[in-house]
């Protein structure tokens, strides 16, 4: 062989080198993404047409082959991952009633009117028309990655239909097993009991054994690589398990999301490679797929035309009634409706399986001898075309009503908490580089959902004449802490300082920076009752709001989270922006609080959760010269929270001083939080709330 030989590249249509296929993929994704929305033109229907024009039936640049479907399965099997992982699942049980109601709708509807036209205009036996109406029954989330864009994921209008196309599609996928098994002959007493226990362990294994997997792995294994590995891996077991149990894997992969919900926090880098990853490779390799099936051959065919005209009016009125009643029953806006619709007007994935499936059951043969299928050709390429237009109307229809609501929610944002989000600046001294990484995901659960900046970390060198090699690991943990918030899409400002007294250049740099709130991690077993001349001095000569916090496992593992709230505490200067702080915490991480204070503090907390989308319980608790109680209530995974207050603070008393050391010796299996709320300056007074 010449090594100087230049190798030779085949440029027969189709395309054969893998380079080039993967280059002009990537080109489409980028144009697509840059052009589109300028033109204000929805991303994924961009890529629908390019497919259609670089497919098999447009210009044939690029074979729909394994590669191909390999992706696109991958894509659409994520975006039911992330639909599920993204919803609030306080939200989602709420509205539970009403996502089954929404099911109810969006599979009923079209079920009557899809099996109506089948039997009394295409002419069909009653199986071919349930099975079509099945069709129109279910949808695809295709334009989901819109909603997300936006940021209104978890708007009501989004967690109802999210909730409805798992019980819609479940449902429809059923029908299309049971149609198929009564097609071949195969339905039984037996058939019944299989399909029954099969769907049951399904579900049972993947909403309750995957969780356990999951805590156990990410309480064990930090390397960021790794847990994006697994979490993909679980993505695929669940919609394996999802085919053995008879089902379509799509709903797999959106229970898989709902299993690790609380396990991956909004506001992680996890949840950051996830989204990023989805979205820049994966879903829009499906919408490329997706637009490959079009076949503009099949609509110079006055019958597919005619088949596929009705189809799109058929299934475009059935999900449009759906929505209708939807929002008249919950009384929902018109963009909500449109949001509604939008998600689930798409018709693609269920709807390819099944008109698939009942293309290729023959059930016999006609006078002249040609197979008699169950769904027929015209169909096949009606579905096709209906896939295309019911695209087109949910990408522009979503997009209107999502456009619609971010807006709305940004100009009736509480001034109060935009204003506290707006003014976070959160300072983390930072030492120890292996702790560096669970301190950072600890802030960014801290910080409100919508802002990416306003972190500092913080490394103070005592001696002005550090060697070399102090400096350099000095810089590699502030290299860690910035990292670690990239990686969550954050800005994480690092600030090298000398100063001979660690806790004066805390707070120095407390001062010139504004911060708001200070978290200082310490280490396990805490010996007496003072957490350390360093710490205390900080608790001293700073008033901001300030958190020390002892970690046994990552934040993304927990639970709940138990909040101790001692008498008085709640007319300190700082208590409402620490209560909002723990508000941040549910709402990235998704999990339950349970508060034990007085009534009047309580009183004060159901007035500020009233009207959040989160899980919070109270107890009246008075005795708290005796925090033996904790026994009782902590359980496995809980990580507790104590509000305590300065020496000489206005609701100090000295059993406060022994809570560190009671926890450390007693609760040393728990993660736990010492939160310290600002005190009042001489200028500003005391706060007292009511």
């Amino acid at each position: 062989m010449n090594l100087l030989s230049v190798p030779t590249i085949d440029f027969a249509l189709p395309l054969a080198d893998p380079v080039l296929k993967f280059l002009i993929i990537l080109a489409i994704i980028l144009a697509s993404s840059l052009l589109l929305n300028k033109l204000k033109i929805p991303h994924l229907l961009g890529l629908i047409v390019a497919g259609a024009i670089i497919g098999p039936y447009g210009f044939n640049l690029i074979m729909r082959d394994s590669s191909i479907i390999m992706s696109g399965t991958a894509g659409l099997l994520y975006i039911m991952f992330l639909a599920g992982l993204e919803i609030d699942m306080g939200d989602f049980r709420r509205n539970s009633l009403r996502s089954l109601t929404f099911g109810l709708y969006t599979f009923i509807i079209p079920m009557l009117l899809g099996t109506a036209v089948s039997l009394w205009v295409f002419k069909f036996n009653i199986l071919s028309s349930v099975l079509l109406a099945s069709m129109f029954a279910s949808h695809t989330l295709i334009a989901y990655p819109i909603i997300s864009r936006l940021g209104i994921t978890r708007d009501k209008s989004v967690s109802i239909t999210v909730g409805g196309t798992m019980i819609t599609d479940t449902l429809s996928l059923l029908v299309l097993t049971i149609i198929v098994g009564m097609a071949t002959g195969n339905v039984n007493d037996s058939f019944w009991m299989r399909l029954s226990i099969s769907v049951v362990l399904f579900a049972a294994v993947v909403l309750f054994i995957f969780p356990i997997i999951a805590r156990y792995f990410f309480k064990r294994v930090n390397d960021s690589i790794a847990q994006y590995i697994f979490v993909l891996a679980m993505v695929f077991l669940g919609a394996f398990l999802a085919q053995l149990a008879g089902m379509e894997s799509i709903i797999g992969a959106f229970l898989t999301g709902l299993a690790l919900n609380r396990f991956i926090p909004l506001s992680s880098p996890l949840m950051n490679r996830v989204e990023f990853v989805g979205n820049a490779i994966f879903i829009p390799f499906f919408l490329i797929s997706v637009g490959m099936l079009v076949d503009y051959r099949a609509f110079t065919s006055w019958e597919t035309v005619k088949v596929g005209l009705v189809m799109i009016i058929v299934a475009t009125l059935a999900k449009y009634l759906a929505a209708w009643l939807t929002q008249k029953t919950f009384r929902l806006s018109t963009d909500q409706r449109r949001v509604i619709f939008g998600l689930s007007n798409a018709q693609a994935a269920a709807t390819l399986a099944a008109v698939i499936v009942g293309y290729n059951i023959i059930t016999g043969t006609d006078a002249d001898g040609e197979p008699i299928r169950l769904l027929n050709e015209s169909v096949l390429n009606g579905t096709i075309m209906m896939i295309l237009v019911t695209c087109v109307m949910a990408s522009f229809s979503a997009q209107k009503g999502a456009h619609n609501i971010a807006a709305q929610v940004g100009s009736n944002a509480p001034r109060a908490n935009a204003k506290n989000n707006r003014q976070e600046h959160i300072l983390l001294p930072v030492s120890n580089e292996e702790t560096v990484e669970e301190l950072v995901n600890f802030c960014l659960a801290l910080k409100g959902p919508k802002t990416n900046t306003g972190l500092y970390a913080l490394k103070v060198i005592e001696n002005h004449n550090a060697d070399e090699k102090t400096l350099r690991k000095s810089q590699k943990v502030l290299e860690t802490a910035v990292k670690t918030g990239a990686a969550a899409n954050t800005l994480v400002k690092d600030v090298l300082r000398y100063d001979l007294n660690i806790s004066n250049a805390i707070t120095s740099v407390a001062n010139e920076r504004g911060i708001t709130d200070i978290v200082v991690g310490i280490k396990k077993g805490i010996v007496s009752d003072s957490l350390g001349r360093i710490l205390e001095n900080v608790l001293i000569e700073s008033s901001v709001n300030a958190f020390v916090y002892s970690s046994v496992q990552p934040i993304s593992t927990i639970k709940r989270h138990v909040v101790v709230i001692p008498e008085l505490i709640e007319r300190e200067a700082g208590f409402i922006q620490v209560v909002n702080r723990l508000w941040n915490v549910i709402s990235n991480t998704g999990t339950r609080m349970r508060f034990f204070g007085s009534t009047e503090a309580i009183a004060i907390l159901q007035n500020f959760f009233k009207d959040k989308n989160c899980e919070v319980t109270y107890v009246e608790f008075d005795k708290w010269d005796d925090w033996r109680f904790l026994l009782r209530e902590v359980r496995p995974d809980d990580m507790i929270w104590t509000l305590l207050s300065r020496k000489g603070g206005f609701s100090y008393v000295s059993v406060m001083s022994r809570v560190p050391r009671f926890l450390s010796r007693y609760l040393s299996a728990h993660s736990f939080v010492l939160a310290y709320p600002k005190q009042a300056t001489v200028n500003e007074g005391t706060m007292y709330l009511t």
